[in-house]
């Protein structure tokens, strides 16, 4: 039993716990509010603005100090202090407050609706739509993604009281399609570039507004001597005939690099370098960037230009 004395009692309020349990022992650390993420995320580097007082607690809500002893046994005679309030502060449990839950959740929502923003836009007119726009657009497939999920559910309990053997699908019925991605709100828990990703594609596969991923504007550089080549024919393609009886053409490394631009905005030949700058759908950009490098065996090159081309109003 730990003796409460002044010596080891520090009282500390409006603070950010960090908790981690070693052998039998939760030890604490406290942090100021705002400062574990920061740290966590590289943004802050200082520990002096990270942590209220650098010490391990037992209880930081009594102001119970962790004993030497304990220290040791847990984390080992030769770790210092320092080194064991790095690893609380890199591996413990955080325990924040209901206001700082939700700034961060604000802060995270804010970052997923600028970046859905800033690469999407109405593919009749090229513009961007504003964030109000596409949080709108999110919150109506949020709002039927949940109603799918308790209908599913009502499906699921009916089914389960329903007596019998389910009918199973006719012989030669359609394949089932493979479910659209689906959207469910922001997580204060995921990365805003990994639901930013999730979020455009979501959009794009249910279309509630007209919508699509911004074009990428790229600079494609090609030796003139391998534009003319034939492209190797996929294994896959490789013996089928077409209609008439004869082979497929494979078509030379300039058609297929032409057919994978949405858009062409110019090409030229300078000296012995064909250059060809021009637009390409984002998915397509790594098939692009592939074939050049397999075909041309690293002497062709992609270059962006621009990620997201777009229109403002």
């Amino acid at each position: 039993m730990v003796i409460q004395q002044p010596s080891n009692q520090i009282k500390l309020t409006n603070v950010s716990l960090v908790r981690l349990k070693k052998g039998k022992k939760r030890f604490e650390i406290a942090c100021y509010k705002n400062k574990v993420l920061e740290w966590r995320s590289g943004i802050e580097t200082d520990l002096d603005n990270v942590l209220q007082i650098p010490n391990v607690f037992l209880n930081v809500s009594k102001g119970q100090t962790a004993p030497s002893a304990e220290l040791a046994k847990a984390f080992g005679k030769d770790v210092s202090v320092d080194d064991i309030i790095l690893e609380i502060l890199k591996k413990g449990e955080m325990q924040v407050g209901e206001k700082e839950r939700s700034a961060q959740l604000e802060r995270v929502h804010n970052e997923v609706m600028g970046m859905v923003a800033s690469k999407l836009v109405d593919p009749r007119t090229k513009r961007v739509y504003t964030t109000s726009i596409i949080e709108k657009a999110l919150d109506q497939l949020s709002s039927q993604a949940h109603q799918q999920s308790n209908n599913d559910k009502d499906k699921k309990e009916d089914g389960n009281s329903a007596s019998g053997t389910p009918a199973t699908g006719e012989v030669g019925e359609s394949k089932p399609q493979a479910p659209k991605p689906i959207w469910k709100g922001v997580s204060a828990t995921k990365s805003a570039k990994s639901q930013a990703l999730e979020a455009m594609k979501a959009l794009v596969a249910h279309q509630p507004i007209p919508i699509a991923r911004a074009r990428m504007r790229v600079r494609v550089t090609c030796p003139t001597n391998v534009l003319k080549q034939s492209v190797k024919a996929p294994k896959a393609a490789a013996g089928k005939e077409d209609e008439d009886g004869e082979k497929k053409a494979p078509g030379t490394v300039k058609d297929k690099i032409l057919s994978l631009f949405e858009q062409v905005e110019n090409q030229d030949v300078m000296g012995s370098e064909w250059e060809a700058v021009g637009f390409v759908e984002p998915g397509i950009f790594k098939d692009l960037s592939d074939f050049i490098e397999n075909e041309t065996k690293g002497r062709g090159n992609v270059e962006v230009l621009d990620r997201a081309v777009t229109h403002e109003d």
